[in-house]
């Protein structure tokens, strides 16, 4: 179960649900189909059920609609020396590749109606011939297919095979958009973000409550996808910066140039503040080693440039602190509001608030 929580993201009840269901489905030896509408994972899904099984063999994906009609039928039965121009050697097929394991069809519903009779006599006696050979190969292979088109209107428009769809419809998956779930929003976030940051030097952007909530109000056309193109736009415009409400709105979602305005802004702001105490008689503002900013350093800074979002510099500056704080004292609230002279009740509101990790 602990692998399947990190294949498949997220707590909502439609999550928890599929989730069941590939428990349920993924010892079984049935073909699969897996519907959903585009960009929701049905490859993830696919290889949650395969890890499932009790398949000892590999899972291999092959995108139906990504390759060119003349070159799939080589690619999924393989071929023999010399079987066309270009066969320089013999070469296994999808099928065999997935011998005693599991073999994932996406986009089935762009498949060549020719090849749809082939697939269909795969499935009736589990034999397969190269392109070129002769000699018939006996495979134990689980198949899974994934569409987003509707099947049944695939087949009144006789665009593809009603035999071959009742053969391969014995255990139908359907996996719910983004916005039937859209409680797992935030844990596909932190998921994400965590996956493109591991091994990486680059700070993670914080996202604000207020932030998360005008992220479940957005109904997204591009589902699981576009999340992660979500926060490959957070880690590039606002790394180890806050993320609020305005920038999901404006930057995120839906994309604005006056971003790169923004960001500059906030380094400006941060980089003015490096150079606060430059100039300035600090002998009543050190201890130890430390210059310690005054309100009053603060407040020739302000005369000298005139500007400031107050509201976005001290929210930052106090999730500087804070995260400062847990990590000097090993993520130990009780020690960290000591530090930052808060009542531990309060710090753990602000962690809340600001959807810092605890």
């Amino acid at each position: 179960m602990a692998d399947l929580e990190s294949q498949i993201v997220g707590q909502s009840e439609k999550t928890v649900a599929l989730k069941k269901m590939v428990q349920l489905v993924g010892p079984a030896d049935s073909p699969i189909i897996i519907t959903g509408p585009t960009g929701t994972g049905k490859e993830v899904v696919a290889n949650a059920i395969h890890s499932c099984s009790r398949r000892g063999g590999k899972f291999i994906a092959i995108n139906c609609a990504a390759i060119p009609k003349d070159l799939i039928e080589a690619e999924l039965f393989g071929f023999e020396k010399g079987a066309f121009t270009g066969a320089l050697k013999t070469t296994k097929g999808k099928f065999e590749q997935a011998n005693n394991g599991t073999l994932f069809l996406d986009e089935i519903g762009d498949m060549p109606l020719d090849l749809q009779s082939k697939l269909l006599r795969v499935l009736e006696n589990s034999i397969i011939a190269r392109v070129g050979g002769s000699q018939d190969i006996r495979l134990n292979v689980r198949i899974i297919c994934a569409t987003h088109k509707n099947l049944e209107e695939a087949v009144s428009n006789q665009n593809f095979r009603e035999d071959l769809l009742y053969r391969l419809n014995v255990l139908p998956v359907n996996i719910p958009s983004l916005k039937e779930r859209i409680d797992d929003v935030p844990c596909l976030i932190d998921h994400f973000l965590k996956q493109k940051t591991r091994n990486r030097q680059i700070q993670k952007p914080i996202f604000t409550t207020e932030a998360f909530k005008a992220l479940k109000k957005y109904h997204w056309p591009g589902n699981v996808r576009e999340v992660r193109n979500v926060v490959e736009r957070s880690l590039v415009f606002f790394p180890g910066k806050t993320v609020g409400k305005t920038d999901v709105e404006n930057f995120l979602i839906a994309f604005d140039p006056a971003v790169i305005n923004r960001t500059e802004e906030q380094n400006e702001l941060w980089s003015g503040f490096e150079n606060l105490t430059t100039g300035m008689d600090s002998t009543e503002l050190t201890v130890g080693d430390e210059v310690i900013l005054t309100p009053e350093a603060f407040s020739d800074w302000f005369e000298k440039n005139n500007f400031i979002d107050l509201r976005k510099m001290l929210r930052d500056i106090e999730i500087v602190l804070i995260e400062a704080a847990m990590k000097k004292n090993n993520y130990n609230t009780s020690e960290a509001a000591k530090d930052l002279k808060l009542l531990r009740t309060t710090l753990i509101e602000k962690i809340k608030k600001y959807g810092l990790s605890n």
